[in-house]
Parts: C-alpha cells; structure tokens; sequence
C-alpha cells in the first residue's frame, strides 16, 4: 500500500485495539518482561492468547461495519529491549517477521466479517514511553530503527506505524526508516498532562517540524497514552496541522504518566465517559477516523468509542 491507497484515509472510520500490554498483564495475568507482548510468539499458547485478544476487537469492529487496524504487537521488538532480553538480532528480526505473519492469517481469517483489514508493524521508543532518556540525533534514529522497519517491509505489512514518540529527532529517524523500505507511515506522540511531549515540545510544534524535515512524509499523525483532557486543547487551535491528526489512541487513565508508572494498580476509568470524549472530539475535529485505546483501555472502552463516534459520523 502506499500513502495514497491506505482505506483508514478515505474518509471511514476504522478502528484499532486498545492497550495490550495493560490488558496482558492485568487482565490475563502475564508475565511480560519489560513489558514485551511479542515473547508471546514464542510459542502456540502465546500465539493463542494474542489471536484471543485481536479477535476480541475484530468482533466489534465486524459487529459496527467498521474497518479495523491490526497493529503488531511489537512494541518493544526493537535492540535495545530485545538485548535486554537476551535476543540475538536474528532472533529479533524473526520476532518482527512472525507478528506480521500472525496479524496476516487474522486478515485472511476475517476478510469475509471485516473487509477493510489494514496489517501495521508497530515502532516503539528506543527508550521508555513515558521518559525518553537520552534523545538521539534523527540520523543515530533511521540507523537505529531501520532493521525493525525493514522485517516488517520483508513480512509484507501494508505500513508501520510509530507509536509512542516521545521526541522529534526520533520520529524523523523513522519517517525515514519507513521510507527507505517503501512503506507508508503514521507517527503517534504521546504528551504529558500539559499536552506538551514528554521533551517540552508542543504538538504544534512537533507535527509541524517533522513534516517540514520529510517532505510530509508521514500518512498522518495520531496522539497516543494520554487521556483526552490532556490533549483535547492542543487540538483547538485554528492552524493546519491539527487537520495531520487523523488518530487517537487514549489512556483510560487521567493520571499522569509518573503516577501511571507507580501505580501497582490498573485505572481503567469509565468506558462510557471516554466514548462520550471522544465523541466529543470527532464533532469538533471530522477529521478524526482511526480510534482504539492505550494504557488501561481494552475491547470494552473500544466498542463503547465505536458506538458513539459512529452515531457522531451519522450525524
């Protein structure tokens, strides 16, 4: 697919799944080591409980007449985690291949329910997704995440998309990772509760300067783990990049992400009051059209968005 031809651009709403690590941890119980869901692959009852859980959503996504986004559950499949956990890069690049497989027979399984399937290799941070530590240059970026970016190219995924950015430099090192492998990107930034990205840059200022460094290379931007009370004012102002922000993927959570972070707890706040924001936010901004979830969301919080975004679109 190229940016041209990706259907979550024609003007329907799509969706896509909400938080898997969160809901893999306290939902199913699992052991994720340094919160890394794609060591499921590993084996069959892994590769079960992930197919569980995208099928969870392809229901609704079916039950609403809504095309849906299978993003791979590769989050943290990139060196520096994968060294973490004793993975060659062989070994790593297996890992990235095989989620796009995985996400590629759901396709084929649900093709017939859901004809708009769009397969996305997800991109994380190199550091956390809450603190970005140490920020790279955009070049010491596109070196950095190039090999992840070319397994999903080689796996046959229909684009990547780079979740959790928490810096500039860094999302351009990606819109140029996806570009030497020919696949169309989306950038998501997560901000803090002043709706400024975790480094001090506005959104404003974030879209806009990754769009004057590629060329608007990007297909789109969304903004990721934070709740829309922390970005919903970033996105009023009256200026062209706010039309880039064709996605959403909200926490659940109003807490910060220090406190998110601290919490031994899960806060999965109330489905219905984060659809009826949403909803909200689509009558304000039409632009919007792809909708899931991040920390604390699952299919509950998704098909509650579904639900009331559709009926704003029919509007």
């Amino acid at each position: 697919m190229t940016c041209e031809t990706l259907p979550q651009l024609d003007g329907d709403l799509f969706l896509t799944d909400g938080g898997l690590e969160t809901s893999l941890i306290f939902h199913d119980k699992l052991d994720l080591p340094h919160f890394a869901a794609f060591v499921l692959l590993r084996d069959e009852v892994g590769r079960a409980t992930l197919r569980r859980y995208y099928r969870s959503y392809l229901e609704i996504a079916a039950a609403e007449r809504l095309g849906f986004i299978l993003e791979a559950p590769t989050w943290r499949a990139n060196p520096d985690w994968a060294a973490r956990l004793g993975l060659s890069p062989g070994e790593l690049d297996l890992f990235n291949r095989d989620a796009i497989r995985l996400l590629k027979d759901l396709r084929d399984e649900w093709r017939a329910r859901v004809p708009n399937l769009v397969v996305s290799g997800c991109i994380g941070p190199r550091g956390d997704g809450y603190n970005p530590g140490e920020t790279m240059t955009s070049d010491q970026a596109f070196a950095y995440h190039a090999g992840q970016a070319a397994s999903f190219a080689a796996a046959g995924a229909d684009m990547i998309c780079a979740i959790t950015m928490t810096n500039i430099p860094e999302a351009i090192g990606v819109v140029r990772a996806a570009n030497a492998v020919r696949k169309p990107l989306a950038i998501s930034f997560t901000v803090e509760t002043d709706g400024r990205l975790p480094t001090g840059q506005t959104l404003a200022e974030a879209i806009m300067t990754v769009d004057a460094v590629t060329g608007d290379a990007p297909a789109y931007y969304l903004v990721n783990c934070a709740h829309p009370t922390h970005f919903a004012d970033a996105l009023e102002a009256n200026e062209s990049w706010v039309k880039r922000v064709r996605g959403l993927r909200a926490n659940a959570s109003k807490r910060s992400h220090q406190e998110l972070n601290d919490a031994p707890d899960l806060d999965d706040g109330d489905p219905s009051e984060l659809a009826q924001e949403h909803a909200a936010l689509l009558r304000r901004h039409g632009h919007i059209r792809v909708l899931g979830g991040c920390c604390g969301t699952d299919h509950r919080h998704v098909a509650a968005m579904s639900r009331a975004c559709a009926a704003v679109a029919a509007e």
